[in-house]
């Protein structure tokens, strides 16, 4: 027994296996913390590209039956963001038609909430938009729709879903459908 250990205490190749196998692992820790570097460098600038922050949603339906939706729209995200389309209630507003229309324009550094406008009013505060609105990085804007498909005077009191379509995106918010305050 003593012979054998004095042989592998003397034996060179016995010594060099124990530095290859750690050179070895060295080497695997260091390509694998090289890997987790690049992987979360890659998701932590894919994942801050978009972000939208949608609030003050209300809407609100007349006694006639016709629907008015408003919602804010922050963009907190570190570039600029393209709107391609907004759903309510799983229905697209239809951006060029002037019965679903849809206006936006700046927010007011007092708006704490959105107020209901009607329509006829709505054309001298906001602006009627034609397609995709862009939202530059840190900016607001305000969307009121008008008469958004499939929303009626028995939805008072239900909930209905905004949803805001980027181009990397879907961002979603609920509200309560209200009646219309009396004019």
């Amino acid at each position: 027994m003593r012979n054998i250990l004095r042989n592998i205490l003397k034996n060179r190749l016995a010594l060099s296996t124990v530095i290859t196998t750690l050179i070895i692992l060295v080497v695997a820790v260091l390509l694998a913390g090289v890997v987790t570097y690049f992987a979360i460098n890659i998701v932590s600038t894919r994942v801050q590209q978009e972000s939208l922050q949608i609030s003050y949603a209300h809407i609100w339906v007349d006694s006639s039956g016709n629907a008015i939706g408003a919602l804010m729209i922050t963009n907190t995200g570190g570039r600029d963001v393209v709107i391609n389309q907004i759903q309510v209630r799983g229905q697209p507003v239809n951006w060029d038609n002037t019965t679903a229309a849809v206006y936006a324009g700046t927010p007011k550094s007092t708006d704490t909430d959105l107020s209901y406008i009607a329509a006829s009013a709505l054309g001298s505060t906001y602006t009627a938009t034609s397609g995709p609105l862009t939202l530059s990085a840190g900016s607001s804007v305000v969307v009121y729709t008008i008469s958004p498909d499939s929303v009626s005077l028995n939805d008072i009191g239900s909930t209905i879903a905004f949803t805001v379509f980027t181009a990397q995106a879907i961002f979603y918010q609920e509200a309560n459908v209200q009646a219309a305050p009396a004019s």
